[in-house]
């Protein structure tokens, strides 16, 4: 039996991950995870399917003091009592942690990629032209995060490229969701039934980061209020769900600017949706899905072309491989008359019928590329060699 032991910097996020470990341990493989000490929405998922879960010793933070030295000794100790076979990992803290702490132990050692915003910075490429050989496999979760990778140098004999993918059975429209309205599931203050294009976002908002795109919040929010104000005119019918809280303190704060900054409070076409436990009503209520970021993997583009929901993207990123020709638009990244006008061309099109069709084939993208199934399959294959 291989043992297989998960190294993840979070106990909250990363979810995406139980396809996989519920693959791996279909395949025969033993799974035990080490994160961060308390409570979170992994941890419990975890816990509800029996896995073993070993808290971290490390707090995943790096710097030039001793702690960092005995934090990664501590958590070299916890891998090594796990009798680990191989080690799989995501997200970069993870991933530096993980690789220096298994050092000279032999072990098979997997990074799976989940974004490339990382690579992003100069700095971090450079370290990672050196670090990443230390994967005996490196996962990518994009075409394009591959790319990236085939130029930082990595052999194309150890890279792969396998997208997380969409469970297709939980995001799945029910034939008769389009008389459904959110006003109804919800009890939202504003009604929002309307014969006029309803777009919806849904991501947590991130507060500017300093090291890439300064100023601007990765996620985009501000790109889509930007557009929004440009059509509400013409389109007094269109409504904007914005679904998603800041992902942290400084998220939620730079979320607050955002809605002072736009008048959101004053503006019947707008509604943003703090935090829910299922987006899945709020896709079945929209007519388009809008991913306006500055850089991202596959994001919500995958659950809402799921749900049969075509999907505005930009450029940036992996987010062009969500979009099949006619099922969807496809602008570049910050550019707020591109993302207005097809915003404009999507109401047009639902006046028109012809917005169906794109959703559609949205559904049969993710049927055909997507199948959180079949991509985790491939990921157990590429774990255990």
């Amino acid at each position: 039996m291989t043992r297989v032991t998960l190294v993840l910097k979070t106990n909250e996020g990363g979810t995406w991950v139980l396809p996989q470990l519920r693959a791996l341990r279909s395949a025969g493989a033993q799974v035990t995870a080490v994160l961060p000490a308390g409570d979170g929405r992994l941890r419990r998922a975890l816990d509800a399917e029996g896995m073993p879960v070993v808290e971290a010793p490390f707090d995943f933070t790096f710097g030039l003091r001793p702690g960092t030295v005995m934090g990664l000794a501590r958590l070299r100790h916890v891998i090594r009592a796990t009798r680990a076979d191989v080690v799989f990992y995501h997200l970069y803290a993870s991933a530096i942690a993980a690789r220096l702490s298994t050092l000279g132990t032999g072990l098979r050692r997997v990074h799976m990629v989940a974004g490339p915003l990382y690579l992003e910075s100069r700095g971090i490429r450079t370290v990672e032209r050196v670090l990443m050989r230390l994967d005996t496999r490196l996962i990518a979760g994009s075409e394009y995060t591959a790319s990236l990778y085939r130029d930082l140098g990595m052999p194309t004999d150890r890279l792969v490229a396998v997208p997380y993918g969409v469970d297709l059975v939980k995001f799945a429209r029910p034939a008769s969701s389009r008389s459904q309205t959110l006003a109804l599931e919800y009890g939202l203050a504003r009604e929002r039934h309307t014969d006029g294009l309803v777009a919806v976002m849904v991501a947590y908002v991130y507060a500017p980061k300093s090291a890439v795109f300064p100023g601007i919040g990765i996620k985009g929010h501000d790109v889509l209020l930007e557009a929004w104000s440009r059509i509400r005119q013409d389109h007094p019918d269109a409504r904007l769900l914005l679904v998603g809280s800041g992902f942290d303190e400084a998220g939620e704060e730079y979320r607050q600017c955002l809605l002072r900054r736009y008048r959101i409070a004053d503006d019947p076409t707008i509604e943003w949706i703090e935090k829910v436990d299922d987006v899945r009503p709020f896709y079945r209520g929209a007519d388009v899905s809008v991913s306006p970021s500055l850089s991202e993997n596959h994001g919500a583009a995958l659950e809402a072309s799921a749900m049969q929901v075509p999907s505005i993207v930009s450029n940036a990123g992996a987010l062009p491989e969500t979009v099949p020709p006619d099922g969807g638009w496809i602008v570049p990244a910050g550019d707020v008359a591109a993302l207005a006008d097809a915003l404009r061309k999507a109401a047009a099109e639902k006046k028109s019928g012809a917005l169906a069709r794109r959703g559609v084939l949205a559904r049969a993208h993710m049927l055909s590329n997507f199948n959180v199934e079949t991509c985790s399959a491939r990921v157990v294959e590429q774990v255990l060699g």
